[in-house]
């Protein structure tokens, strides 16, 4: 009976010490488990305008940083991409070696960021960046981009300056895989590329035999210029603030889609605008500041992408604001414009400072519930002031709004390739 007296008051004694001991031990299960769930997140991938954090908990915190869009235009005698005689696809407004560019020399630049190197399009975010001293080929790989979308929809949706980037995709793609089947189809609304099959030549240790891929990759091109409506009333052609219906429904099932607007609200006069009225809620004009104009047009589009597309689905890009360069003074040389220029500006700041456009599609953007990706490209664009058609066009006069391809458009795509790997 004493023994199991003693027994007993031995158990209740140290029953308290066994559970704290048990509990410790699953506090410290729990907190490992939490540490590695941590690293794991902090090791995906933060990208907004460019700017991409990576922060991996390995001993200590390690933190890298890296803007696309700062950094400086770098002499490269690999580039171009593609010849343009072997492209299909570019329009003659912007083949200008074909209709008689004399000099080369504006093919041959690349873009530096300042705190990395341009990353290659790879399937894994933790290995999209790699610090500058990695000599690893950062090229555009058209293939990989078809195998990545296999099966997918990506639309450039705008004006001209989307066709501009539409059309440079296209070719860079068809460089990286020259023998691929594709379907062409231009339409004044929406035009398509496919790049459907590729057939291979396989030779094994038994046979020789011959095997398609398919890619069943689609680029569109969906012409809008304003992003808003415009629509035919009994005054005429009213562009309307504050409406996007017309064709907004094929957006939706797009698996990218890139966005561009502003070239247009700059133009004056009913021929060239393409409207007669302006609708600004109940009230219709005839004009108004342009600026505010784009401001409330753009806000009607943000409106529309928050409200229907499916992030699940559907990666939404801003293509940014594409500059022109007719005003010497911009850039200290008040005589001149595009005409004649050979190289690009040097350093990373434009003298003619930023654009007020580019400030209202940040805010808008920033307004958004909706993540969109804005492609910053104005600076580094602002800095090619070379890269022109000029009169080397097929439409003539001066064209220091558009640009050459191959050129700086291939540089906006081979962003855009890298964004799509974040």
């Amino acid at each position: 009976m004493g023994f199991k007296f003693i027994s007993l008051f031995l158990l209740l004694l140290l029953l308290p010490l066994l559970t704290l001991t048990i509990l410790s031990r699953a506090d410290q299960a729990l907190a490992s488990d939490k540490k590695l769930h941590e690293s794991h997140r902090n090791r995906t991938v933060l990208a907004g305008a460019g700017r991409v954090k990576i922060a991996a908990l390995k001993g200590r915190k390690q933190t890298r940083e890296c803007n696309l869009f700062q950094g400086r235009w770098v002499f490269d005698a690999s580039y171009p991409f593609y010849d343009s005689s072997t492209c299909p696809f570019i329009d003659g407004e912007f083949d200008c070696l074909k209709f008689g560019r004399p000099d080369r020399q504006f093919l041959k630049y690349s873009w530096q960021p300042d705190s990395c190197t341009i990353p290659r399009y790879v399937t894994s975010t933790y290995t999209a960046f790699k610090p500058k001293d990695d000599d690893e080929n950062n090229r555009f790989d058209g293939q990989a981009f078809l195998n990545k979308w296999r099966g997918k929809r990506v639309m450039f949706v705008g004006d001209s300056l989307s066709q501009n980037m539409w059309e440079s995709l296209g070719c860079m793609i068809h460089a990286s895989v020259p023998d691929t089947k594709t379907t062409f189809i231009k339409r004044t609304s929406v035009s398509s590329l496919i790049f459907q099959t590729i057939m291979v030549f396989s030779i094994t240790s038994r046979n020789k035999k011959n095997f398609s891929i398919e890619y069943g990759v689609t680029i569109y091109l969906y012409r809008t210029p304003y992003l808003v409506d415009i629509t035919k009333e009994s005054v005429g052609r009213v562009l309307n603030l504050g409406t996007i219906e017309g064709g907004a429904d094929v957006w939706k099932d797009m698996d990218i889609l890139v966005f561009n607007s502003w070239h247009w609200w700059l133009h004056k006069g009913v021929e060239l605008q393409g409207w007669d009225y302006i609708r600004n809620g109940s009230s219709l004009i005839r004009d108004m500041d342009r600026l505010d104009a784009f401001n409330k047009g753009l806000t009607t589009w943000a409106q529309w992408v928050d409200q229907n597309v499916n992030i699940s689905q559907t990666r939404v890009f801003f293509q940014g604001i594409s500059p022109t360069h007719y005003v010497g003074k911009e850039w200290n040389e008040p005589r001149n414009n595009c005409n004649g220029q050979l190289k690009p500006l040097s350093g990373s700041t434009y003298p003619g400072g930023s654009l007020a456009a580019a400030s209202i599609v940040s805010r808008v953007l920033s307004s958004m519930k909706t993540p969109v990706y804005l492609l910053d490209i104005t600076t580094l664009s602002q800095l090619r002031k070379d890269a022109h058609p000029s009169t080397y066009g097929a439409a003539g006069g001066s064209d220091c709004s558009h640009w050459c391809l191959p050129g700086l458009p291939d540089i906006w795509n081979q962003l855009l390739y890298a964004a799509l790997s974040m």
